[in-house]
């Protein structure tokens, strides 16, 4: 089984998004039972909260599901998740800052870096934005999942075919 986890500030917005349209994905695919799908946040300021309820509302507009409460990411994590997903440079380098082993690091990639439709280097965070923001933010996301399991996740099951 993979596991991914994407990773933003608070868990709330840009990571739960992440792996609802990833878990979607893998849905529409009939790969979920392949994947274990999870985020979490570098904060713990927003812990057992739900999703942010403008991105549930631009997500379930477009037919994802967030049924995630948020959570901290932890040290386990860098052993757990085959894949560790950040999105923004300021997530990446407080990602890569964590104790763990070099070979660990080695699970951080930035999600933007799978964009394929868009010219942005991160996702920005919409938490202080308007409803354009979070829709713009969704688009982002969604471009880059899909790059993310075409680049990566589907490379890997077919090797392992």
């Amino acid at each position: 089984m993979t596991k991914v986890l994407f990773v933003c500030m608070g868990n709330i917005c840009r990571s739960p998004a992440a792996e609802g349209v990833l878990k979607k994905l893998l849905i529409d695919k009939n790969l979920s039972k392949d994947f274990y799908v999870d985020s979490a946040g570098i904060i713990d300021y927003h812990k057992g909260e739900q999703p942010d309820y403008r991105m549930v509302s631009v997500m379930e507009n477009r037919g994802y599901y967030a049924n995630h409460s948020a959570r901290q990411i932890n040290l386990k994590d860098f052993e757990i998740f085959d894949y560790i997903l950040a999105v923004d440079d300021y997530i990446f380098k407080e990602l890569n800052k964590y104790p763990v082993d070099t070979n660990l690091k080695k699970k951080i990639l930035k999600l933007a870096d799978f964009l394929k439709d868009h010219n942005e280097s991160e996702i920005a965070d919409p938490y202080y934005g308007n409803k354009e923001d979070f829709e713009y933010c969704l688009d982002l996301i969604e471009d880059s999942v899909q790059g993310f399991f075409i680049d990566k996740l589907r490379k890997n099951e077919q090797q392992n075919l």
